[in-house]
């Protein structure tokens, strides 16, 4: 493994700035009044018929938010999905179950007063650019934000590591990953980053700070 210092911790947004994907989708389920396993076939039927997942889709810009929601409601039984979201727009009842990981943004923080840069690398929805912005300090976080809605490209596809890695004074050695998807993390490993699975927050919390406290550029205060 590599020695090289790390100076840039990236970090995904959904799962891991917020609470899991799981828990977002459950609660949107329960939200429109449908069994979450019914929803979860309505979607994988929609990526099967498509030939990608409507997420996917979505989140490359390759659909609107109103196709992507046309597709999964023509995959649910007749009469389903007829009033499903009753005039809502599914993000504004998709972000009603998705909460920010404060513990995570304040540890961010932290790391960025300590000299660390900050990086977020997103599969996101150009529609839901207002709702997401709105919950995290992007600007005051970041030191650049890569978004799969805009880039036309999602990880895992290599192409929009190399685009982060464009947009960052660091090479790819000095970038710590982390993700909760472990095809993202296996990606940004082929890209020659150190990745990070995130499974829980405080578990995240301390390999990050011990791999800074053992590669890092700077040395990590127990404060962090």
């Amino acid at each position: 493994m590599s020695s090289a210092p790390i100076t840039t911790v990236v970090v995904d947004y959904g799962g891991v700035l917020t609470n899991p994907l799981q828990e977002t989708f459950d609660l949107f389920a329960a939200a429109v009044g449908v069994d979450a396993a019914l929803l979860r076939a309505a979607f994988a039927a929609a990526g099967r018929r498509h030939g990608r997942s409507p997420m996917a889709d979505l989140e490359t810009g390759r659909c609107t938010e109103a196709e992507m929601v046309a597709r999964v409601l023509a995959e649910l039984p007749d009469g389903l999905g007829d009033n499903l979201l009753a005039g809502r727009e599914f993000g504004e009842l998709w972000f009603r179950g998705r909460t920010v990981n404060a513990e995570l943004v304040a540890f961010l923080r932290a790391l960025r007063r300590q000299g660390y840069r900050t990086a977020l690398l997103t599969n996101n929805v150009a529609e839901w650019g207002p709702r997401w912005r709105a919950q995290l300090p992007v600007d005051e976080l970041f030191d650049a934000v890569v978004d799969s809605s805009a880039e036309g490209v999602r990880k895992p596809d290599p192409l929009i590591y190399r685009r982060l890695l464009e947009r960052l004074p660091a090479a790819a050695h000095e970038c710590l990953f982390l993700d909760d998807l472990e095809e993202n993390c296996a990606a940004a490993s082929d890209a020659g980053m150190l990745a990070v699975p995130f499974t829980t927050t405080d578990e995240a919390i301390d390999q990050v700070v011990a791999l800074l406290r053992s590669r890092g550029a700077f040395h990590v205060r127990s404060a962090v």
